[in-house]
């Protein structure tokens, strides 16, 4: 299945925009060194935004199989085939930690990527969920490289080309544009602590994180290292109500659920992409780590019109009630 990836003409590349994504397109990019970059999400390919750009000589990487794309990449349980593949796409997924991990060991009897050693073994822990609180806390250059990928899509590309171009990632952080939105993005951590703790509570042993409307994002390592071991998992709630996709600086209501990876170091105690399904067919992900829209609620069913804050807190109080019958 790897040659019949390689052989295939891929002129461009849709990838996620965190650490995973932006390192499978890199090491793809050592292949097809043309290939057109474009930064994608979930939300958006699912509904369509990104068909216009998706063809058979296009790879999709780490983000949702689409029927037109040439070559799929990804590692997501929600991805998985269940059946015989019979379109024309070239499907490579593995349960592994990362996506990136997948593109490596396609390429690496093929390339040298030896250069890539470690940053692999940070990219697996971080996207992998077993990263300890004391390396999430640390000052590993990775994991600051990680922090500033997908804020600046023009920094998010010259990363992805440095590291395409063997640039070492300390190097990478030196850059002028870079080294300063990782100053800025140092300062950014603290005052993100800040409105975590002033914005979490803790019910049932599932922390949840209200930050809608705050123009601040997280993942679930910070928020659940700052409720420690009071929650086997939690809630992270992100985006601008009314907001779109195709709106700047704004992103639509979306929810991501995570295992407190820091206590479950071999999964969590809850299937968490039954939560990410629940009203939204489009959410997913794995079982400790998904997520999905918030959706408008009436009677208990999903209707399609603009979300309110109290659907906000409908969404919520059906994943609490699902959540409390583990």
């Amino acid at each position: 299945m790897s040659d019949e990836a390689l052989a295939l003409n891929i002129t461009n590349i849709i990838t996620d925009s965190d650490l995973d994504g932006v390192v499978t397109g890199a090491i793809l990019r050592r292949w097809w060194p043309n290939a057109e970059i474009k930064f994608g999400h979930p939300g958006n390919l699912r509904a369509g935004m990104m068909d216009h750009l998706i063809n058979r000589n296009t790879a999709i990487c780490d983000l949702p199989r689409h029927p037109k794309c040439g070559l799929s990449i990804d590692h997501h349980q929600s991805n998985k085939p269940i059946e015989k593949n019979d379109s024309e796409t070239v499907v490579l997924w593995e349960e592994t930690p990362s996506a990136a991990r997948i593109a490596y060991n396609i390429l690496k009897e093929k390339l040298d990527l030896s250069d890539l050693t470690e940053m692999m073994v940070w990219v697996d822990k971080l996207d992998g969920g077993s990263i300890t609180i004391k390396e999430f806390m640390g000052q590993n250059p990775v994991l600051w490289l990680g922090r500033i990928i997908g804020e600046d899509k023009e920094i998010t590309l010259n990363i992805l080309e440095n590291i395409q171009n063997k640039v070492p990632v300390k190097d990478i952080l030196e850059i002028p544009e870079i080294r300063e939105k990782l100053e800025l993005r140092k300062e950014k951590q603290k005052y993100l602590g800040e409105i975590i703790s002033e914005n979490l509570q803790i019910i049932d042993r599932l922390a949840i994180a209200r930050l809608e409307n705050l123009k601040v994002r997280s993942n679930g390592y910070h928020v659940t290292a700052i409720a420690g071991e009071e929650c086997d998992a939690c809630l992270v709630i992100h985006g601008d109500i009314g907001a779109g996709f195709d709106e700047e600086g704004s992103y639509p209501l979306s929810a991501s659920f995570y295992t407190n990876s820091f206590i479950h170091k071999s999964g969590g105690v809850f299937d968490l992409t039954k939560l990410a399904t629940r009203f939204d067919n489009d959410g997913g992900g794995h079982a400790n780590a998904c997520g999905c829209r918030i959706k408008s609620i009436n009677n208990g069913a999903v209707v399609e019109q603009y979300v309110t804050e109290e659907d906000v807190q409908k969404n919520i109080d059906e994943w609490i009630n699902m959540w409390s019958q583990r």
